[in-house]
């Protein structure tokens, strides 16, 4: 039964948070109700895995629902206020928002993320970064769309690596993230740049080949560091 309705706006995830909220509100969840998974909400509001984590982050901030690993996600009893802050929510303030820092910041942990997940990868995660590449590839004039694919393809890869907490930290940082790949997207020959690169990882990770992998994110971040330059003087010009 579809329970939900699809959504269309650049801020996907906040329309999730509330149709799931109302639900909630109008007792069609109650707590201990378990949420469909990550791949089924996605399919039902028609909109990324990336968008939905988002969306799930944000109940889960605001106490309605809970993760539990290998069991899946749950309704809990309203909490009057949650005491976790997002990482991305530093990035906000002030100068933290210098895209350099996030380019960086990127350039310390993607690289070593690769060579585990050329190790680690399964066959559902390569799947994703599979479809990922092929809805980039048809989306070069869709901005949102190839944003979200572009963020679905690195958290394939967060995945792929096995360590949990690598994929907290990422995701984590997911709006600031977006609000990246937006300046990139903008620049002429970004997104085609981009997918060049996407695809020299994604082919090493086939080939299970960790140094290969290596290098071909290595790459990629060197372009997405000229690229946000490139953005940044094109908004002061």
């Amino acid at each position: 039964m579809q329970m939900y309705k699809t959504v269309r706006t650049a801020r996907l995830y906040e329309q999730i948070v509330q149709q799931i909220e109302q639900s909630i509100v109008e007792g069609k969840l109650n707590p201990g109700d378990q949420l469909p998974t990550e791949r089924e909400l996605a399919q039902q509001f028609g909109v990324s895995r990336t968008a939905v984590r988002e969306a799930v982050k944000t109940l889960t901030e605001k106490g309605l629902v809970e993760s539990f690993s290998g069991r899946g996600t749950f309704v809990t009893a309203p909490k009057p206020q949650s005491t976790r802050k997002s990482l991305d929510s530093f990035f906000e303030i002030g100068d933290l928002e210098d895209p350099a820092y996030l380019v960086e910041l990127r350039g310390v942990i993607e690289p070593e993320v690769t060579i585990l997940a050329a190790t680690r990868i399964e066959d559902q995660q390569l799947a994703m970064m599979r479809e990922a590449v092929a809805t980039m590839d048809r989306s070069l004039k869709e901005p949102e769309v190839y944003i979200e694919a572009d963020l679905d393809f690195h958290l394939a890869l967060a995945e792929a690596a096995g360590n949990p907490l690598i994929l907290s930290l990422l995701d984590s940082i997911v709006g600031v993230l977006r609000r990246q790949r937006l300046g990139i997207f903008g620049v002429e020959g970004g997104p085609e740049r981009g997918q060049t690169h996407h695809k020299l990882i994604l082919e090493a990770i086939e080939r299970r080949d960790p140094a290969a992998a290596h290098e071909a994110m290595r790459a990629h971040l060197e372009q997405i560091r000229r690229d946000s330059a490139a953005a940044g003087d094109r908004t002061k010009n």
